[in-house]
């Protein structure tokens, strides 16, 4: 029985420009969940899949790959619509991260439901653009939301 879920993710180690213990974190942790529990269907195939996030020219590629490591599909997306909430998901993380290393740490619930905003709005922009491509459930582009977001650390 074919089953739509990724059951390796890897993230193209040539996009990640910089990485912090937090990034690092947070990078486990999406995978992790991920591979726990997700839909992931692309069109026309059947799975379990293993794939590969990288960025190509402003662009979201995803190589699809069988459960054997056959390449089947490059799923590309474009980043433009992606680029607001992005900036704002990275500064709303920064003031994150500040707040849980600080010695008062009185804001992390506001900023954290900050955060989480972002994060559900990126993952239905993600869930749109992926649209006929690709169908994911929410959790599933949240997740993956995190790990393209790894990838355009500056």
């Amino acid at each position: 029985m074919a089953e739509p879920r990724i059951i390796e993710i890897r993230l193209d180690e040539g996009s990640i420009i910089r990485r912090n213990a937090d990034i690092e974190h947070e990078r486990r942790v999406a995978i992790f969940d991920l591979l726990e529990k997700n839909h992931f269907s692309p069109a026309g195939y059947d799975g379990p899949f293993k794939i590969l996030i990288r960025i190509e020219e402003d662009r979201l590629a995803i190589d699809v790959h069988d459960a054997d490591g056959a390449p089947l599909d490059v799923i590309r997306v474009g980043l433009a619509r992606f680029r607001r909430v992005i900036r704002n998901y990275f500064a709303v993380c920064e003031s994150y991260f500040k707040a849980v290393h600080s010695d008062a740490p009185k804001g992390i619930e506001t900023v954290d439901m900050a955060r989480r905003a972002l994060h559900n709005e990126a993952a239905e922009l993600l869930q749109e653009a992926l649209a006929g491509k690709i169908e994911v459930d929410f959790d599933t582009a949240r997740r993956l939301f995190t790990l393209i977001c790894v990838l355009h650390i500056k």
